[in-house]
């Protein structure tokens, strides 16, 4: 399906107009929109939430061979919902579409592998499950086996085969796992991260398999509306730091180039405690500049990231500055993610760290007007 196709898709039935019946708000569509109140639990979250219009289910890492040979990799799902009560009760009826994205970087070849997927849900060629975690797109899937997510996505040339043990509980971003996206009502997701995951297992590259260990990042969302107009993307930062600090940093950018009001993070401590933090707590700062060939898009590929009341004053640059996906083929947006370094300091003491960080927006065309 072409890109424009998609942009009608993602548009179907988004105007956030509350219903007047009670219960939940909904769209005039009926879809449910994120608003306070929702209790997350798990593993029941881990799942499905069918009501809602967008999900997403985000599994970035940092692996390494025995031999230090470094290693990054994403793999995505998304359900993007297109009626949620179809009039045709056929299977082949089309209630939800499924993306995927799939990318590895190998540092040390300089080289940023990707992949992609579209399919509709319905006849068992993409879908998730409700109440646990079982997230599949083909035979690309990630799913619980007790509480270790079994993650495994294969291209022709590449793909990752991971087992992933939480070493913290989910961190609830936001108020309460509520992560609010502008002042129209209902413009929010619910959301969650499992920030620190020890990871091992094999990468396939080009017929070989390569066993590696590392820790990797889950991100999971689920609302209806996501963005306002002149909010044109976002810097989505997730960064692990040895000493067992976690960072999440989520922010929007306007049309004016300025940060938005609405933008917001997350400090997870070694211990698990968790410390929201509003946009104007953090500051950043872009830095050196990589231009891709393909798409003309410039994006900033380090940043000086300082959270003052955590006296934390953090670099934040890319393994490989070539880590942009072209997904004309599925979601039809081109952005930036990436594995990523961070040095700095905190307080006295010196740290240093890896993560991950997405970059939307740069190419020309407004995000808003993907989830509006």
């Amino acid at each position: 399906m072409h890109a424009w196709c998609i942009v009608v898709v993602l548009l179907h039935g988004s105007a956030p107009m509350l219903a007047q019946d009670p219960g939940p708000a909904t769209t005039s569509a009926g879809w449910r929109l994120a608003e306070p109140g929702y209790t997350l639990q798990f593993p029941r979250d881990h799942g499905s939430h069918p009501e809602y219009r967008i999900e997403w289910w985000y599994y970035t890492g940092n692996l390494a061979t025995a031999d230090g040979r470094r290693f990054g990799y994403q793999v995505t799902f998304f359900r993007i919902g297109v009626d949620p009560a179809p009039a045709n009760p056929s299977r082949w009826a089309v209630r939800d579409l499924h993306m995927a994205h799939l990318a590895v970087t190998d540092v040390s070849a300089e080289q940023h592998l990707t992949a992609e997927r579209f399919d509709r849900g319905g006849v068992g060629w993409a879908g998730a499950r409700g109440g646990t975690l079982d997230v599949w797109n083909g035979d690309w899937r990630v799913a619980l086996d007790g509480q270790t997510h079994r993650l495994q996505a294969f291209d022709d040339r590449f793909g990752v085969d991971l087992r992933l043990e939480p070493g913290k509980p989910p961190t609830a971003h936001g108020d309460a796992g509520l992560s609010r996206k502008g002042a129209e009502s209902g413009n929010a997701s619910h959301y969650y991260s499992m920030t620190r995951m020890s990871t091992t297992g094999q990468l396939r590259l080009d017929g070989d398999r390569v066993d590696v260990t590392g820790t990797s990042w889950m991100d999971h969302e689920f609302g209806t509306t996501f963005l306002e107009s002149g909010q044109v993307g976002w810097d989505w930062f997730s960064l692990q730091l040895d000493d067992g600090t976690d960072l999440m940093i989520y922010q929007f950018r306007r049309s004016n180039g300025q940060p938005d009001p609405f933008s917001s993070g997350t400090w997870v401590a070694g211990d698990g405690a968790v410390t929201p933090l509003a946009g104007d707590q953090v500051m950043l700062v872009p830095g050196r500049v990589w231009t891709s060939p393909s798409s003309d898009a410039s994006y900033p590929v380090a940043w000086q990231l300082r959270v003052p009341s955590r006296h934390a004053d953090l670099r934040v640059e890319a393994l490989l500055d070539a880590q942009e996906l072209d997904t004309v083929n599925s979601t039809g947006v081109t952005y930036w993610e990436g594995a990523v370094t961070v040095s700095g300091r905190i307080g006295d003491g010196a740290v240093t760290g890896r993560g991950y960080l997405e970059m939307t927006g740069y190419s020309g065309r407004p995000m808003s007007e993907v989830f509006r």
